[in-house]
């Protein structure tokens, strides 16, 4: 089937639709030029950081508490990397959208903001946000532009204590409160369930493709390469995030 046949039947879906779950990853920003931790085009792409060590293990939250001056060196350098980006088209289609459906609701593992940016009003972003910044210490809490401006490793202003991004390292939790909200919202049930731009390696980014399939639920996936999810989706459109959801934004409202 060709991508257009593909992006029309999409169109026909969302004209049935009320509620819809977007389920997004790195792919979904890469049109925005930002960086990937891993695979193509990716910062450091299997190699092992400046310090020998591999990414994942520079962005634990054991080397966090161990070592913060090592994870701060790298979230710097990704930061620096993405400072310039903005949301792109599909940031911008999935929030216009909220006009026309009774519920859209966003789960993203991106730790940029830009959903929130771009207007989204229903967002789980399980992995946090890169802006935010907390004291370990203390629980002092603000939100940053960029980190130009921070001190790296930096402190608290109030008790001098370890700072934070407040996002979710190699190694830890996810939150349980956004959880408990997906779990929530995923109990309500969804008409259509997209996944933009994720290679849905993690159990709860896949499950809710998997629990839409037992629904009999329509599925799809928005991704130029094969992924987890590629082989039990009903509908997978191979193009970039950014095209595909303004062809179906352009074929819905046709």
């Amino acid at each position: 089937m060709k991508e257009q046949d593909k992006i029309t039947k999409v169109a026909k879906l969302l004209k049935k639709s009320n509620d819809i779950l977007f389920i997004t990853g790195a792919g979904i920003s890469a049109d925005s030029g930002l960086p990937t931790y891993r695979g193509v085009g990716g910062l450091y792409d299997g190699k092992a950081t400046d310090d020998g060590i591999p990414v994942e293990m520079a962005l634990a939250g054991d080397m966090l508490e161990k070592r913060p001056e090592v994870t701060w060196k790298y979230l710097a350098q990704i930061e620096a990397r993405c400072r310039d980006a903005r949301f792109n088209r599909a940031h911008e289609v999935i929030a216009e959208m909220d006009k026309y459906f009774r519920r859209i609701w966003v789960l993203t593992q991106n730790i940029d903001g830009f959903h929130h940016v771009a207007g989204s009003k229903n967002i789980i972003d399980i992995h946090g946000d890169m802006h935010k910044l907390l004291c370990s210490k203390c629980g002092w809490r603000a939100a940053v532009k960029d980190y130009s401006n921070v001190q790296i490793p930096p402190h608290c202003p109030e008790c001098n204590g370890p700072l934070r991004p407040d996002v979710v390292f190699f190694g830890e939790l996810l939150p349980k409160e956004k959880l408990d909200t997906l779990m929530h919202e995923l109990k309500k049930g969804f008409d259509i369930y997209f996944s933009v731009g994720t290679t849905s390696v993690f159990p709860y980014i896949s499950e809710p493709v998997i629990l839409a399939k037992s629904l009999g639920r329509p599925t799809v996936e928005i991704n130029p390469t094969e992924t987890e999810i590629s082989h039990m989706v009903d509908i997978k459109i191979s193009l970039g995030a950014a095209e595909a959801m303004e062809r179906i934004w352009k074929t819905y409202n046709s």
